[in-house]
């Protein structure tokens, strides 16, 4: 993928996954801390019960990290199909003579398609991912 294109697609991504972690995550690991802290307070427990009440205290983050990065692949995934799609197709053109030049500014026409189109999914995927991680532990 051209790199510049590859710069946008990563900046825009970095920049949800901050709003997520600040808006969603950091709240989740607060509660996770605190809740964690209370099963440590419970001085008639045992060792096993202070560390399954941890585990307990800690799934709803594990469930929330595991969303977020379950989408983030799905989201790599189909935009490593799109680009794979603009690579056969300029192999295609390259096998049936096409001039190079040529060849090339349709795949870079191509990848920009691409990640336009999935730039376009990042706030509906945000927008689902917020839903989704609000509804965790509740």
């Amino acid at each position: 993928m051209a790199e510049l294109q590859q710069l946008r697609v990563q900046e825009a991504v970095d920049s949800m996954v901050k709003s997520l972690e600040r808006e969603n995550i950091r709240k989740m690991q607060g509660l996770m801390f605190r809740c964690s802290a209370a099963c440590c307070e419970e001085s008639q427990a045992s060792m096993q019960q202070v560390h399954q009440c941890i585990e307990r205290c800690h799934a709803p983050l594990a469930q929330a990290q595991a969303l977020v990065t379950s989408e983030l692949e799905k989201f790599q995934d189909r935009l490593a199909r799109c680009t794979m799609y603009c690579n056969d197709k300029a192999k295609d053109s390259i096998d049936a003579g096409s001039k190079e030049l040529h060849v090339k500014r349709q795949l870079e026409t191509c990848v920009t398609k691409c990640v336009d189109d999935h730039m376009n999914l990042i706030p509906t995927m945000t927008r689902k991912m917020k839903e989704s991680l609000s509804s965790i532990g509740k």
